[in-house]
């Protein structure tokens, strides 16, 4: 289904780039993940009704918006462009007019991903190349203490992932990789999504 079809059955609209301009290095560009790919992942890895997932460089919601209609489960998206923010609640409103029936909440939190507080409760955390790896691996140390505080499974989807991104959850952490899900079309080395899993039971015993 195209890009705007697809946005315009979910009442939003997500379509486009934005780039954060020279000043900004850690942050990468506002690029939506293609509906098409979201449409593979989901086919291949199911969400239940007992997760919450948390969406990183969240844009202007495409993820939150498509996980939300098609699981009915808490979804939280993180941003730090303040304009793409307004756009992502301006997109919840059109899109929670037509779906007042679904009863989990979906929000959209303005914050840098690395000051973020973690929901204890939070256990699915979707990037695509939001980022820098410095900030990466902060955010992964903020999961663990989250984890810590509450102990339970985690995991982790990676689109795009790049090389540094796994090599750090490899070797710096308990994460394993679980699934990795091609995407459809031709979008180059790294056009796929890649599933880590931190295991309650492993993270007792590495602490």
């Amino acid at each position: 289904m195209a890009e705007k079809t697809y946005d315009k059955k979910l009442h939003i609209q997500t379509t486009g780039v934005r780039e954060w301009g020279k000043r900004e290095k850690a942050y990468n560009r506002y690029e939506p993940t293609p509906y098409a790919a979201l449409e593979k992942l989901f086919t291949k890895y199911k969400l239940s009704q007992v997760d919450h997932v948390v969406d990183y460089g969240s844009g202007r919601g495409r993820v939150a918006f498509f996980i939300h209609h098609h699981f009915n489960i808490p979804v939280t998206g993180v941003e730090a462009n303040d304009r793409t923010l307004d756009e992502a609640m301006k997109n919840k409103q059109s899109y929670r007019r037509k779906r007042q029936h679904l009863k989990a909440p979906i929000s959209f939190e303005f914050a840098l991903a690395e000051q973020y507080e973690i929901d204890d409760l939070a256990t699915c955390f979707y990037f695509f190349n939001p980022f820098s790896v410095q900030i990466f691996k902060q955010v992964i140390r903020n999961i663990h203490q989250s984890v810590k505080r509450n102990e339970r499974t985690v995991e982790l989807i990676l689109y795009y992932p790049l090389p540094e991104f796994k090599e750090y959850l490899k070797m710096h952490t308990d994460f394993e990789m679980i699934q990795r899900i091609p995407t459809p079309g031709d979008h180059g080395k790294y056009g796929k999504f890649v599933i880590y899993r931190l295991q309650q039971a492993t993270y007792e015993q590495s602490v």
